[in-house]
């Protein structure tokens, strides 16, 4: 069961590691990363997806000679089980039962372990050679790629156009940005700065481009030395008309494969370069170190700097938000309507269908440009796999006693938006109401809370996880993730959730809150919104939402919210209703009525009533 349909997975292993013992390895790392370390990648490098046929979005596989390790993370665990579960592939989390712990302790002394030095960030070698050396097994740079060796057929390297990004939507010029970045080299030292990510190097250049679905950005390296010129590293054929002529002078553009030679001709052993130690890959910390030259590790400044969204990024996130909520509102009253009326046809709405619904009523409107990342559109117990993808030949249908939850996104001309609603069409069983008003509890703790500059993600976390830890509940994934500006759905580096990131939450920041609560083969919930982080008078910062959609009521249990979450979630209907009313259509106007009516009066209806008429 994989993506591509191509030979079993038992005979891709079987070549693998006959390509392992032609070079002299003991174990093979297969990361599902591509040469930039993104969550999403081109077909061209699903490389672990091919070998294992595990597609989710983050993982890593290690291969020796007679046994197959898959480490994923809590979002995964079903998802993996059911791709990869008949094929004697071991499944391990990939946080509690880390894969360089586990290669320490099966691995014998003398191994060689190889890997891709264009796959693999220098945080992750690190990380494996620590572990590895007390066990005398040492890491080896492969030649090439070894899945690559194997796979027939491999979809070619993505040829996506490239296009200027205008500064009316971009709200800073490309020179403010370069000068702002020699100012932070000034800063600490560094001669270069090298750039790997795909989106960093498109909100530095004011570029977008459509190499990777859902990702407007071009796949490219850059080189920036404090002198103010800039490399880039990217296949010239994939510009659009007039876009070389409006590059600024100092970008010297050059094809993709000369990267890391122009790295090896041009930086010397005096020069000090910043590096990202997690989001680049480890070659380029290795030929720098080879030439004698000093690496800077360190988060990129691009990053940080791109996370704090300026004016006119923010406003064009907040009018995108108000076109996306009224295609929600489209789809939640054709929702409604729809459950009941197929299910009574014997014909039940199907799960592509719905997927297909929320992309067509986004489709028709202003500036929508394409889907931000592939929907979940997941009925009943495929809901409870965080990261479920429907497929033809194992849909679920949505039925009108089940549950179902969406978690989809846009990206428009102004922006990027994500949000996940859970929906009932009928009475739900005590146990999924109580669930489901958790998690409402859950979001609203963390949508109010106010707090000091200094604050980061990890800080918060508990907050929002406290009304479902009251009842024993949990979810096991992030709180919440950082959101592009016509870029990533997923943005470094601001993010909400168990882990440690230091990274100081500030105004301008947008993340998305998003609890849930999953219970294998029954349910899942979910309820997402964006917000903008903003400063409030007294120098305290507080979450400002941008979606407008409604969140569903007659699920909750209205006895066991408190007045002032039963005060947010109305003042919350009254601004999606004023807002959006106007927006849609008389049949969805209808509906948006009902939805976002008082939390008083909602609690009773007959849960998904479609619209009169």
């Amino acid at each position: 069961m994989n993506a591509f349909d191509l030979p079993a997975v038992a005979a891709r292993l079987a070549a693998l590691r006959r390509e392992m013992a032609r070079d002299g390895l003991e174990a093979l790392v297969v990361p599902r990363f591509d040469a930039h370390q993104g969550e999403y990648i081109a077909p061209h490098d699903e490389r672990l997806a091919y070998l294992t046929g595990f597609t989710g979005s983050a993982g890593v596989a290690i291969v020796t000679h007679d046994r197959t390790a898959l480490f994923v993370d809590g979002r995964y665990t079903v998802q993996a089980e059911r791709q990869c579960g008949g094929h004697g592939i071991e499944r391990l989390h990939l946080h509690t039962e880390p894969p360089e712990h586990w290669l320490a302790d099966v691995a014998s002394p003398g191994w060689r372990v190889g890997y891709d030095a264009m796959l693999l960030p220098p945080a992750w070698l690190t990380r494996y050679e620590t572990a590895l050396t007390p066990v005398a097994v040492r890491m080896v740079g492969t030649e090439g790629n070894l899945v690559d060796r194997i796979w027939t057929r491999q979809p070619a390297p993505p040829q996506g156009r490239i296009s200027a990004f205008p500064l009316q939507f971009a709200g800073r010029s490309t020179l403010e940005k370069r000068d702002w970045l020699r100012a932070d080299m000034a800063r600490i030292g560094a001669s270069h700065h090298v750039e790997t990510q795909p989106d960093n190097i498109a909100w530095f250049l004011n570029v977008r481009g459509d190499d990777v679905r859902f990702n407007p950005m071009p796949q490219s390296f850059l080189l920036v030395a404090r002198d103010g010129k800039a490399d880039w590293f990217v296949d010239r054929d994939k510009f659009e008309a007039g876009l070389a002529d409006g590059l600024p002078g100092w970008v010297r553009v050059h094809p993709m494969p000369a990267f890391l030679p122009h790295l090896r001709d041009s930086l010397t052993a005096a020069d000090r370069v910043a590096v990202d130690p997690d989001f680049s890959p480890a070659a380029v910390t290795l030929l720098i170190r080879d030439l004698g030259a000093e690496v800077i590790p360190r988060l990129s400044a691009l990053t940080l700097e791109k996370a704090v969204k300026n004016r006119t990024e923010l406003e064009g996130l907040r009018d995108c938000h108000v076109a996306d909520g009224a295609a929600w509102v489209e789809f939640g009253a054709w929702l409604a309507r729809m459950v009941p009326e197929r299910a009574r046809a014997a014909d039940p709405l199907s799960e592509l269908e719905a997927e297909a619904a929320i992309l067509e009523f986004r489709r028709r409107q202003p500036g929508f440009l394409s889907e931000s990342f592939r929907s979940i559109s997941a009925a009943a117990g495929n809901a409870a796999m965080c990261h479920y993808a429907a497929d033809p030949a194992s849909q679920g249908h949505i039925m009108p006693d089940q549950t179902y939850l969406l978690d989809s996104g846009g990206q428009y001309l102004t922006g990027t938006t994500d949000a996940t609603r859970s929906y009932a069409f009928g009475p739900v069983s005590p146990q999924y109401r109580r669930a489901y008003t958790a998690v409402f509890r859950a979001f609203h703790a963390l949508a109010t809370a106010r707090f000091p500059k200094g604050t980061q993600g990890h800080h918060l976390d508990a907050i929002c996880r406290r009304p479902l830890w009251d009842l024993g509940l949990d979810y096991d994934h992030g709180t919440g993730h950082g959101i592009g500006h016509r870029l990533s759905v997923h943005e470094q580096p601001q993010r909400i959730g168990r882990p440690f990131n230091p990274i100081d939450l500030q105004p301008g920041m947008v993340l998305s809150i998003e609890p849930g609560h999953y219970v294998a083969g029954d349910y899942g919930i979910r309820i997402e919104n964006l917000f903008e982080i903003r400063e409030a008078e007294d120098g305290f910062l507080e979450f400002h939402t941008l979606t407008l959609a409604p969140i569903q009521t007659d699920m909750l249990d209205a006895a066991a919210l408190s007045q002032a979450e039963t005060d947010w979630l109305d003042t919350y209907h009254a601004r999606v209703r004023s807002t959006l009313q106007d927006r849609v259509s008389p049949a969805a106007a209808s509906w948006l009525q009902q939805s976002c009516a008082a939390l008083g009066a909602a609690v009773g209806t007959a849960p998904g009533t479609p619209p009169a008429g």
